[in-house]
């Protein structure tokens, strides 16, 4: 499957997550990884805007406005 390069409405505040991985386990195609013990967005063209990854952070720090995604 291929997606629109650059279209995905995803943001994620580094400062505000402690790495607890609840986005990779609700994400439903990949789109985060972690590094230094904190998560990031590794797949951002991958992201369909479901929103699971934003309500499920208990610190808030990724933001997701459905669009076209």
């Amino acid at each position: 499957m291929r997606y629109i390069k650059d279209i995905a409405n995803i943001t994620m505040d580094k400062d505000k997550c402690i790495g607890c991985k609840m986005c990779i386990k609700v994400c439903p195609h990949g789109v985060f990884s972690i590094s230094e013990g904190k998560a990031f967005i590794n797949y951002k063209d991958k992201c369909i805007e479901c929103g699971a990854c934003s309500k499920n952070c208990p610190k808030e720090a990724i933001k997701v406005s459905a669009g076209v995604g």
